[in-house]
């Protein structure tokens, strides 16, 4: 039976990690096709590389952003799954989970729950200095696209998989929620990340759901009270509810970053989180 298990567990995230690779693939053709910003350097990523290219732009920003992702990629079967499996069969019988808390209407209920959940551990990565440290590697980015979803730092990842897990046991979360949230997961991340151009109205519509371009670009804004705003990854009305929204409005030529500081070598972002700064 165990095996069994293994093998569907296996099953679901091999086709989650699917699913992620053609959105991802669609989203970033898309997004070279309908631009909403102009790039930091077109011209860098043009066919044969030209080298050399500006640290902000072309081919060497998205190298650095895809090397972060690659540490990731190793770690995710070595820890992050294992944990989330091992936390998903551990569930505690705290009270917290009353009957009707199961099915289809126990899945909407995860699925808010997660979400809502991970705003403040969003949140707290901003106002955490020790929870900064690590999650300045995002923000360091000075371009946003759907290479940017995937720009993290390992540490950062870790810590996420254990307050995740923490969750998970408390409240006696199943599976089948855990990765269905993080498919979502994935999807937002990468949509509201990317440069890609709808048009305004429609734009209008979905940001009164979930969380779009127009409203997480602010939240890359390189002035920290914007950055310190719009926490939101799936659903866009926590931040209202939670009076964390930003009234900047998202403009083409809006600078993206961290306030007072440049992006850095990929080296430099890896030790960033333990070096003074």
């Amino acid at each position: 039976m165990t095996e069994e298990i293994g093998t569907f567990f296996a099953t679901l995230v091999a086709a989650k990690g699917a699913i992620a690779a053609v959105w991802f693939a669609l989203v970033f053709a898309a997004e070279r096709l309908r631009p909403a910003a102009p790039r930091p350097d077109a011209a860098a990523e043009s066919w044969p590389p030209r080298l050399p290219v500006p640290r902000e732009g072309g081919w060497a920003r998205l190298g650095r952003n895809l090397a972060l992702w690659l540490v990731n990629t190793v770690l995710s079967p070595l820890v992050v799954l294992p944990l989330t499996a091992w936390a998903a069969g551990r569930g505690l019988d705290l009270g917290l989970r009353p009957p009707w808390w199961s099915g289809w209407g126990g899945l909407v209920a995860d699925l808010l729950l997660l979400d809502v959940l991970i705003y403040w551990w969003h949140r707290a990565n901003h106002r955490l200095p020790l929870l900064w440290r690590f999650h300045a590697v995002h923000h360091l980015d000075g371009f946003l696209d759907t290479t940017s979803a995937l720009r993290f730092h390992f540490g950062e990842v870790l810590l996420s998989a254990l307050a995740r897990a923490a969750v998970i046991v408390a409240l006696g979360i199943p599976l089948a929620s855990v990765l269905a949230f993080e498919a979502l997961l994935l999807a937002a991340t990468i949509f509201h990340h990317s440069n890609l151009r709808l048009p305004a109205g429609l734009e209008r519509a979905l940001a009164g759901v979930i969380v779009t371009p127009s409203i997480h670009w602010v939240h890359h804004h390189a002035v920290r009270r914007d950055t310190d705003s719009n926490y939101a990854t799936i659903l866009s009305l926590w931040d209202p509810l939670f009076r964390s929204r930003s009234a900047t409005p998202r403009t083409r030529d809006m600078k993206i970053g961290v306030e007072g500081q440049g992006e850095e070598c990929l080296a430099a972002l890896l030790s960033r989180p333990f070096r003074r700064v």
